[in-house]
């Protein structure tokens, strides 16, 4: 990659570009389909396309409106009927049902303050709608709204019609990482290779993720969690492989060979990582639900891509740089400044700071002829490892192990308590910003119907032929006895002269993201509806988009001990096989395991009980069923990767010097700014997204940001030098059966010296003798 260094960033920029053209030619073809397995909701499902022309059973959305005259005016009814007319034939559209026809006569409000004020039409599509198409029926609900006719207010309804806003708050973890690197390493160049390979790395993985979204059924947001999971694990593996070629560097190593060594110890750790990340991520592919599925292959494209970046990419980048990577001139100092403030003005919509951007320009031309911008930034010497203050926290920690592995088990035990709460669901409508017409429709409905019309369950029944009607009226008297059902239809046949099947409207009282729902439908299927069934027949199924989401919800939840297992054993496996050790692979899946259930607590509290709910400004809902197994899996592959790059220096200390003890400190010494530094840029461009509207992003983003902060503090700076000080040389023990039968992954790879060699031995009694190593 460095001999060939202008090839290698032509066929990335080729890459760069076609990829961009091709998706912007092909387009997108985004929806949210949930390919269920043999569940109830999904035979209902059946049952209304073979019997009722599939009405109900395909993705719908609403048009909402209010009229302050009455929704019977005529003014009113001639316009709504007009734009109902010109939805019904926009493209992809099954069926258009109005409140004014003998169907959607139910659909105009008859309770409360808003009695005949608030109606609604249901507009239908097939299963397969894209969001794009749907987006269009959409625009084309507000450009044909009647705005003649005062006191009409017209808003499109429903997940369906939801808009999703292109998150800005990336560029604030962007911003945060111009200034950890440029604190961190004091120089330009170090921040600014890190960056670019990870912009590269996104750019090109988001236009795979479009150009998938074709042939798998791909979430809108998706595109959006990768640029999140990819701008952090990007900077984070570039800036692993610039450390180690700087230290190369430093140690005297030309620039080829500090690139080479570089990549031959940092870049198998980021290799390694890459591809733990991958295929924990591909791991979800075992749910067998589309939507699911979609998500892993997106993300997974992303992460595949910034890795690639990292390996390929960066090392010809560092060629290009040379050695000037360590020249600092006040002219990119304060250009890289004023880009990390139009960054944050970008970020925050604040107009004024985006400025920033021209003048670092104005900057970096007025610096090529004005000397004083073109003076070198003296750069500070380094301080020998073991005057670090990471060398001497180790050292702390050592003296006091019971105490501090201890206190850091039980903050994490306490901090995972809510986990133990979590309820997994969709949350709905209501988690919208008040100013969204989708939030405004669904107050709308509340206002005119209660809350659960906005999730109202669809009840069938597949008979042989005709019932009784006392045995159909029997379903209905035991449903709408149910204290939380406020009101069911009677059974309506698909054809009164021969019916073969028969349906119920059933509407909650409660939203359809309350538990009271939930446990009505789980009411409904194993106690109301078997007590009456018997009359009819047959099966009384409970269907509607709400059911779909609990049994989507519950289907996920008995699959995730496979897939936790599954990437747990993986993991285990795999550092085995790396450090050549049972103890090591063992304290690592633990340690890991109490850091991401402290994660799943805090994401509990804050969103599902809603602590905090002033500043965060989140409503209380359920947790997204996929988010605990797509948090699990990325902060797995993320905190195995501080992992090796720990490990694998406190190993290389163990094997030069064969004590254990100080080992333990040089390795945490030696690693203590980088994991630091990449950890705080993965904080900061995760945590920036709890800033965002949507809710989605506002819970994967803090998820993350939490997950990493515990795993980098807690874990690798507390437990990790507290146990191997504990276990001593055990850490190490490998039976020799085991040792020959598994395989020998080299991630350390090969380097002469060490960057303890020239450091002074630590002074007597610092830390006790090791014993002589087994």
């Amino acid at each position: 990659m460095h001999d060939r260094r202008r090839w290698v960033l032509g066929a990335w920029l080729l890459a760069l570009v076609g990829f961009s053209v091709v998706s912007g030619a092909v387009g997108d073809g985004f929806r949210s389909s949930f390919d269920l397995p043999d569940v109830e909701s999904k035979r209902g499902f059946e049952v209304l396309d073979e019997n009722f022309g599939g009405q109900g059973s395909g993705i719908s959305g609403t048009i909402v409106f209010r009229a302050d005259q009455g929704v019977d005016d005529p003014e009113v009814q001639a316009a709504m009927e007009k734009l109902f007319t010109k939805v019904s034939k926009a493209q992809d559209v099954s069926r258009v049902v109005s409140p004014y026809s003998e169907e959607g006569a139910r659909q105009i409000s008859a309770i409360g303050a808003e009695k005949g004020k608030i109606a609604y039409a249901t507009v239908e599509f097939p299963l397969d709608t894209d969001q794009a198409t749907a987006g269009e029926v959409r625009d084309v609900i507000l450009d044909n709204a009647p705005d003649e006719v005062d006191g009409l207010q017209i808003e499109p309804g429903g997940q369906t019609f939801a808009e999703f806003e292109n998150p800005s708050t990336e560029a604030l973890g962007l911003a945060f990482a111009v200034v950890i690197l440029i604190v961190a390493f004091g120089s330009v160049l170090a921040m600014g290779l890190p960056i670019g390979v990870a912009l590269f790395g996104i750019s090109i993985g988001t236009a795979c993720v479009t150009l998938l979204s074709n042939v798998l059924s791909v979430p809108e947001f998706a595109t959006f969690l990768g640029v999140m999971i990819g701008l952090g694990v990007g900077i984070d593996y570039a800036l692993l492989i610039v450390t180690r070629y700087r230290e190369q560097l430093h140690s005297g190593h030309d620039v080829r060979e500090s690139i080479g060594i570089a990549m031959d110890t940092a870049g198998r750790s980021v290799l390694f990582a890459g591809i733990t990340v991958v295929i924990s991520l591909l791991g979800m592919l075992l749910m067998k639900v589309s939507f699911v599925q979609g998500l892993a292959v997106a993300a997974s494209s992303v992460v595949a891509v910034t890795v690639l970046a990292s390996l390929t990419l960066l090392p010809a980048l560092l060629g290009f740089a040379g050695s000037k990577i360590e020249v600092t001139r006040r002219r990119g100092l304060i250009a890289a400044g004023l880009v990390a403030l139009g960054l944050v003005g970008y970020g925050l919509t604040i107009g004024p700071l985006v400025v920033a951007f021209p003048l670092a320009l104005i900057v970096l031309l007025v610096g090529l002829v004005f000397k004083p911008l073109k003076v070198e930034v003296p750069r500070k010497e380094p301080k020998p490892l073991r005057q670090t203050l990471a060398y001497r926290w180790s050292r702390v920690v050592q003296h006091r192990p019971w105490t501090v592995a201890i206190a850091s088990s039980v903050v994490l035990l306490v901090l995972a308590i809510p986990m133990l709460g979590m309820r997994l669901g969709f949350g709905d409508e209501s988690n919208y910003p008040e100013d969204t017409s989708t939030r405004k429709a669904y107050d709308l409905l509340v206002d005119g119907f209660g809350p659960g019309f906005n999730g109202p369950l669809l009840l069938v029944a597949q008979t042989d032929g005709a019932v009784d009607q006392a045995d159909l009226d029997a379903v209905t008297k035991a449903i709408t006895d149910d204290p939380n059902v406020a009101f069911a239809s009677p059974a309506q046949p698909n054809d009164p002269a021969e019916p073969a099947a028969y349906q119920w409207f059933v509407v909650p009282k409660t939203g359809p993201q309350a538990a009271e729902t939930t446990d009505l439908v789980n009411r409904l299927r194993d106690e109301t509806l078997p007590a009456v069934e018997s009359g009819v027949g047959t099966d009384v199924l409970v269907t509607g988009q709400v059911a779909v989401s609990i049994d989507f919800s519950d289907l996920l939840a008995s699959r995730l001990p496979y897939f936790f297992g599954a990437v747990l054993i993986l993991s285990f496996v795999l550092l085995m096989a790396v450090f050549r050790s049972l103890l090591v692979p063992l304290k690592a899946v633990i340690m890991n395991l109490l850091s991401i259930a402290a994660a799943y607590g805090i994401v509990v509290a804050l969103f599902q009980w809603g602590w905090l709910s002033d500043i965060t400004n989140v409503e209380p809902a359920p947790i997204e069923p996929w988010m605990p197994m797509m948090m699990f899996a990325i902060v797995f592959g993320l905190s195995m990767d501080y992992e090796v790059f720990l490990l694998s220096r406190i190993r290389e200390e163990w094997h030069r010097t064969g004590d254990s003890r100080t080992s333990v400190a040089d390795g945490l010494a030696a690693t203590a700014k980088v994991i630091t530094a990449a950890a705080a840029i993965m904080v900061f461009v995760f945590g920036s997204f709890i800033l965002e509207a949507d809710r989605t992003l506002k819970l994967m983003g803090t998820g993350l940001a939490v997950a990493i902060l515990l795993d980098a503090t807690i874990v690798r700076m507390l437990l990790v030098p507290a146990t191997m000080e504990l276990l001593g040389d055990k850490n190490w023990w490998l039976p020799r059966w085991l040792d020959k039968l598994i395989p020998n992954l080299d991630v350390e790879g090969h380097v002469e010296g060490s960057p303890f060699e020239d450091d002074e031995p630590p002074a007597a009694g610092d830390i006790a003798p090791a014993p002589a190593p087994v």
